[in-house]
């Protein structure tokens, strides 16, 4: 089955899967003696990041430079860096850069410098900004979202043991039960499969089961769990 590379809702063109990170995470790397922090944060706004930058500033209140750079929307559609005193393009842009060399979306990453008495010219501070942010990438876990569609699934329990054949085979978690005089079961779904696992359910129960379309959202998995938004 074809899979096309993004999806229309709504009048706007979502796409089918992006990179982000899970949760905060933390890392250093030391050029020179100077101490370079990186701190990497799930960020959904530009409010976010600017509380999260705060908090490190007053975290690390005695350091010569709070770095960033941030990359906002599914397609990257905000994009904002800051040099924070080092000189101009050796810091935020280069951050930056590999962000969006890794394609990783809703995520700021702070790099704070304790100098350590040896100046690195602008080539070791491009290298070295650059490799706090790989290394803080390094130690994030990075995780897909998926998008994808809600399926309310109806059948008697006769049908139940070959859906949850299918939705094992498929690596389909089930959201939500109900077992009571028929089984309800909600299941989250990328929206490239929706129609091929619908047309298969209903084969396979000859017609016996019921697939209700619901919410489309964008979903992920993790620890062994979905979780959804």
């Amino acid at each position: 089955m074809h899979v096309p590379a993004n999806s229309t809702k709504k009048g706007g063109i979502m796409l089918l899967q992006y990179k982000t990170i899970y949760k905060e995470a933390e890392a250093e790397i030391t050029e020179k003696k100077s101490r370079f922090i990186a701190n990497v944060f799930p960020v959904g706004s530009q409010e976010e990041a600017a509380n999260h930058l705060e908090q490190i500033k007053k975290q690390h209140w005695n350091a010569r430079h709070h770095c960033f750079a941030y990359v906002l929307g599914e397609r990257s559609e905000i994009q904002r860096y800051s040099d924070d005193g080092e000189p101009g393009g050796t810091a935020g842009k280069p951050m930056l850069e590999v962000l969006l060399g890794e394609d990783i979306h809703d995520i700021l990453v702070v790099v704070t410098r304790y100098f350590g008495g040896v100046l690195l010219g602008t080539g070791g501070l491009v290298r070295a900004y650059g490799g706090a942010v790989k290394a803080g990438l390094a130690a994030s876990n990075i995780i897909t979202k998926k998008y994808g569609c809600k399926l309310i699934i109806e059948t008697d329990y006769s049908g139940l043991g070959k859906i949850q054949y299918i939705l094992g085979q498929r690596g389909i978690s089930v959201l939500n039960s109900d077992y009571s005089e028929a089984v309800r079961l909600e299941v989250l779904v990328p929206m490239g499969e929706v129609l091929e696992l619908t047309g298969e359910i209903v084969d396979k129960t000859n017609g016996q089961a019921a697939v209700i379309q619901g919410d489309e959202c964008y979903f992920t998995e993790v620890d062994g769990g979905v979780i959804s938004g």
